[in-house]
């Protein structure tokens, strides 16, 4: 039988390491949650560039040739086209990998645009939504670890700082904000 004193060790050796060994993932979730609560203000995956230029094309849509959108590919650094097309009878559209550049062939201008990968935030966000091939156990198995990282928590300190003193009522205020927020949510 366990005394209460090697329990007491226990828990807190529990929480120190599974606290170490989930803090990187731990900071990986938050990283993306902050990115994600702001998904209305910025694109959290991905960069997305756009230039305008100046092109000597063909004027009308009958002379625009495979060689011709060769030719407008090396204006923006693209050596390979993938396929391109007309949306109307004055505009040809060229697709290359991550990119398009769309050229109005009566006004001479097109506009490039590239996107890419956001660094860090792009992958992170690939973890939290789950879309590797089987990480929603490994997520699963996170979110169980989390809670046992809590409350392990709950149990370290003792006396009026642990959760028989002031605790109880630090973890009564957190839990209001959530409260309030889905009573507010329910009210609108």
């Amino acid at each position: 039988m366990l005394s209460v004193k090697k329990l007491r060790r226990l828990n807190i050796v529990t929480h120190r390491d599974v606290g170490y060994f989930f803090s990187s993932l731990i900071i990986v979730y938050c990283l993306s949650g902050l990115a994600l609560n702001h998904i209305n203000d910025w694109n959290p995956d991905f960069i997305i560039t756009k230039n305008t230029f100046s092109v000597h094309a063909p004027r009308i849509k009958k002379n625009v040739t495979p060689e011709a959108i060769q030719e407008l590919g090396r204006i923006v650094g693209e050596d390979h086209y993938k396929v391109y097309d007309f949306p109307t009878d004055y505009q040809v559209k060229i697709y290359y990998d991550n990119a398009s550049f769309l050229i109005d062939l009566s006004e001479g201008v097109g506009v490039y645009e590239k996107i890419s990968r956001r660094p860090v935030f792009y992958h992170t966000n690939v973890l939290h939504r789950n879309s590797p091939t089987g990480w929603k156990w490994a997520s699963d198995i996170f979110a169980v670890m989390l809670i046992l990282i809590n409350i392990t928590g709950l149990f370290i300190l003792k006396g009026k700082h642990g959760l028989g003193g002031r605790g109880k009522w630090l973890i009564a205020a957190g839990a209001l904000p959530p409260l309030l927020a889905l009573i507010i949510s329910d009210m609108i």
